[in-house]
């Protein structure tokens, strides 16, 4: 079953970022839907990688670029004459944007700045989603989640940098993209989501990723801040938001412009080291040991969660799959990797379907 009805059937989409862990996620989700999808990224960032993994390079159209060009940008939204567009290319990130803050602004937020350049510029744009993050947060390590309307800041480079790209995102729509203004306009919303879990994920200093390694190793998994407590959730699930957020800006751009959390339900924030122990638990010969956070370590925050209430009421979205059936999704596809027996793209798309069929 299609969630989405045949919205994306024969659309032109547009997504940054394809060859990430969660853009590779998305065009393969568009492509079964039957969108006509443009790529714009750099080349994979790890090896392995999910992009290389569903062989898309060769299922959609796949146009290398750096965000930070701008003419390169825009020549992609030439080519593409996108109707929908999702950016999520980005330094994703927080270590590593302690060691290249300049880095992480120019992307996040010059790359950011480069998106809507272009799409201010691109007639054929009904409707664009720009993805940042649930750190985009002033984290005052509340025990409820944050709502839309909550102050925006960053405790680091790449916090700020997210929370610096919304307010980016709030100008150009009310300059830009503001129904009240004379002209066409495209729907316009940002979206934020809590940290994501899921098959395909290599990236450095990543929980499930950092499992994997050491896992497929034999080594015992060590885990640096087990009482720390995220939004987890599968994939899967923020970018069901963002489908469904886009379909819904190109039907009222008035409505559903601004922005929107995407995030688990209520009280289903799980700490680290239960996340880790479930997901290790999936391994057999899985051992599971907790290190110590060093003296000189960057800080992260302990506690964060979102409100996910506006999406659910106004934009008629809900999560699926609990903490515990996200852990075992993710564990069941690198299982599946590990043991060289399954093809991961059939995989993926049957998760996808039976995520179809749950949302339902």
């Amino acid at each position: 079953m299609n969630p989405f009805d045949d919205f994306y059937r024969g659309r032109r989409v547009l997504v940054t970022g394809h060859t990430g862990f969660k853009g590779s996620w998305l065009a393969l989700w568009l492509r079964k839907l039957g969108a006509e999808v443009t790529g714009f990224a750099l080349p994979p960032a790890t090896e392995p990688s999910h992009f290389a993994i569903l062989d898309l390079e060769k299922r959609i159209r796949h146009r290398e670029g750096d965000i930070r060009d701008l003419e390169a940008v825009r020549n992609a939204f030439r080519e593409a004459e996108p109707e929908v567009v999702f950016h999520l290319a980005a330094q994703a990130i927080v270590r590593t944007s302690y060691d290249h803050p300049k880095e992480t602004f120019d992307v996040n937020v010059g790359g950011t700045v480069n998106v809507l350049e272009a799409i201010r510029s691109a007639p054929s744009v009904r409707a664009a989603v720009v993805v940042t993050s649930d750190k985009c947060y002033e984290n005052r390590e509340w025990v409820w989640g944050y709502r839309e309307e909550d102050p925006l800041g960053g405790h680091d480079p790449y916090s700020a940098s997210k929370g610096a790209a919304e307010i980016v995102c709030g100008a150009y729509g009310r300059s830009y993209f503001n129904p009240a203004g004379r002209g066409p306009h495209p729907g316009f919303a940002t979206a934020r989501a809590g940290n994501v879990i899921g098959g395909g994920d290599w990236a450095a200093d990543r929980l499930i990723p950092d499992c994997v390694r050491a896992l497929a190793a034999g080594k015992a998994v060590v885990i640096r801040n087990p009482g720390a407590t995220r939004p987890w959730q599968h994939v899967l699930e923020p970018l069901s938001g963002y489908l469904l957020l886009a379909r819904r800006l190109a039907e009222d751009s008035v409505r559903f412009s601004g922005a929107w959390n995407f995030g688990p339900t209520d009280g289903s924030a799980m700490p680290v080291r239960e996340l880790a122990a479930r997901f290790v638990a999936r391994w057999p010969e899985g051992r599971l040991r907790v290190g110590r956070q060093g003296g000189n370590a960057p800080h992260e925050a302990h506690a964060l969660a979102l409100c996910t209430d506006k999406a659910r009421k106004i934009l008629g979205w809900w999560p699926v799959l609990s903490a515990g059936e996200a852990v075992d999704w993710t564990a069941a596809w690198y299982r599946a990797w590990q043991e060289g027996k399954e093809n991961l793209r059939t995989l993926s798309l049957c998760q996808i379907r039976r995520y179809e069929k749950s949302s339902t």
